[in-house]
């Protein structure tokens, strides 16, 4: 079969600016996004200071030795989850309600607020892009980190809100100050992902915690914490328990990155029930979750042994990582998520053929005109193969 041009596909119709970006190295984050727009050496754009490097044709996936363009947990679904997902698809023809629902009590217990608080989805950013068509249907603007996870952000954008993007800080945390300043009467919602992405970066606790509980008194604020499962002390960390507090705060989770089932589909967000009730008035979050993928999840909660084995190897990776970024003498991003970003000396579309040659799949950006590297985590084995490539690569 001829490979498909990147330009040539688009230019087919497969996307529209509703419609979705199916392939990592076109799509920013692991999500859908609106159509993206092109700059004349064919990066994709998110803003003027943070590009993405896209290769000329899609990398055969079946053919890589490592893949690593994705965040993707390479050691999931869980066992339990598995044989959870295997048990119910015989019962794939029902609706899911009530097992949903039970679902949604655990998760409750686990997150320490009521069921009314907690709203399901295919996955959070399937969350994060209702709550933006709901949020900014009467326009207005969204106020984030950049560069940060763009999903929300761009669907915002096509909805017909305008985005105020706040560059972060020297050492990559988001500039709370800078983005409380930026908040204006048509502000509908303040959007932080944290850790963010694509940096691996954290921001301090404690700023966060005072900004979320002051700034959610003026607009609501949206923390996105995917990756906050690969901290020790991730519950901590979490801004969850504003909620109880009654702040208008939202806090998107997912069953993609630590338990493993990114094709599997299951998120939520937690939230005011008002604020919930604003989206569900709209749209169905849960509609979109099949019947074993529900079943999987509440067995995956239960595997705490997966999660912490997840946890402790993607560490490893990271550590391994690190060693050999040191040896060839690469700063880099120190990362609190399942990714690495660097910067490399090579121009980034480059950069990607060549790793795509030697059977290793990244991505490549441009921020702030500088061209970096984000790797994700896979298994041991798959980083002793991206490191050797890398190696030979980077001369």
């Amino acid at each position: 079969m001829e490979t498909l041009n990147r330009r040539a596909w688009l230019k087919r119709g497969a996307l529209t600016a509703a419609g979705a970006m199916v392939l990592p190295q076109l799509s920013f984050g692991e999500t859908p996004m609106a159509q993206p727009k092109f700059d004349s050496q064919g990066r994709t754009i998110y803003s003027p200071f943070f590009k993405e490097f896209n290769a000329e044709a899609f990398p055969d996936t079946a053919k890589l030795l490592a893949k690593l363009n994705a965040n993707e947990n390479p050691y999931g679904p869980s066992p339990m989850a598995v044989e959870a997902f295997k048990g119910a698809t015989t019962l794939g023809n029902r609706y899911a309600w009530k097992e949903l629902f039970d679902l949604m009590d655990k998760i409750a217990v686990k997150e320490g607020v009521k069921i009314e608080n907690i709203m399901m989805g295919p996955g959070s950013s399937d969350l994060l892009e209702k709550t933006a068509m709901v949020m900014f249907a009467k326009g207005g603007n969204v106020v984030s980190a950049d560069p940060s996870y763009m999903s929300l952000i761009k669907v915002a954008q096509a909805t017909g809100a305008s985005w105020k993007p706040v560059p972060l800080k020297d050492d990559w945390s988001h500039d709370l100050k800078g983005m409380e300043a930026a908040i204006d009467k048509d502000t509908k919602l303040v959007y932080i992902c944290n850790p963010n992405n694509p940096t691996g970066s954290m921001t301090d606790h404690a700023e966060l915690v005072d900004f979320c509980s002051r700034v959610s008194e003026k607009v609501p604020v949206f923390v996105d914490e995917a990756y906050l499962d690969f901290l020790e002390d991730a519950a901590k960390k979490s801004m969850v328990s504003l909620v109880t507090q009654g702040k208008d705060v939202i806090i998107a989770r997912t069953f993609s990155k630590i338990h493993g089932m990114a094709g599997l589909r299951v998120g939520y967000i937690v939230a005011q029930e008002s604020t919930l009730d604003k989206i569900q008035d709209i749209t169905r979050g849960g509609m979109g979750i099949t019947y074993p993928s529900v079943y999987a999840a509440s067995a995956s909660m239960d595997d705490i042994a997966f999660q912490e084995k997840s946890r402790k190897l993607n560490a490893e990776c990271r550590e391994f990582v690190y060693a050999t970024l040191d040896k060839m003498g690469y700063t880099y991003v120190p990362s609190s998520t399942s990714f690495i970003l660097f910067p490399i000396e090579m121009e980034g579309k480059s950069f990607l053929e060549k790793m795509t040659a030697q059977g290793v799949g990244v991505r490549a950006f441009d921020i702030m005109d500088k061209n970096w590297c984000r790797v994700s985590m896979g298994t041991m084995d798959e980083m002793k193969i991206f490191a050797s490539a890398l190696q030979k690569v980077l001369v």
